[in-house]
């Protein structure tokens, strides 16, 4: 599967959606796009441990403390903190994992692909969710 057809796939089939390192401050892309995702219809779950909520949503520490499903993982960190982000992504049986621009861990996204999941690098789920249904968000 091409990165725009596993990109597809995973907006088509994700209905919960973690956004690991959600900022609360309005001007970073982990909070434009995860408003953005919610206006669309998606559950979004925060994960911050330095904050207790962002939008008005609890957020939680870590990926394996959130008490519910999670379709797709969401990841605004640095390259170098993916893999432990995987291993809980894996752990509570997340099924899609989301490397946003510019982030990028060949080792983390092969581990992941091993246990069965969907993973799409260096990409914005806001722009490839605006390009497949038209939405109109960045380009």
């Amino acid at each position: 599967m091409n990165d725009k057809s596993e990109a597809e796939m995973q907006l088509r089939e994700a209905k919960t959606i973690a956004v690991v390192g959600m900022s609360p401050r309005p001007d970073r892309p982990s909070h434009y796009v995860a408003k953005y995702l919610m206006e669309q219809g998606y559950k979004v779950i925060p994960v911050n441990p330095a904050v207790d909520e962002v939008l008005g949503i609890k957020s939680y520490p870590d990926i394996v403390s959130i008490p519910e499903d999670i379709d797709m993982v969401d990841i605004f960190r640095r390259s170098s903190q993916v893999p432990p982000v995987v291993d809980d992504a894996i752990a509570a049986g997340a099924r899609f994992i989301w490397m946003q621009d510019g982030v990028v861990h060949e080792g983390a996204a092969a581990k992941a692909r091993a246990a069965g999941m969907s993973v799409v690098m260096d990409n914005c789920t806001l722009r490839e969710h605006s390009r497949i249904y038209g939405t109109g968000g960045l380009d």
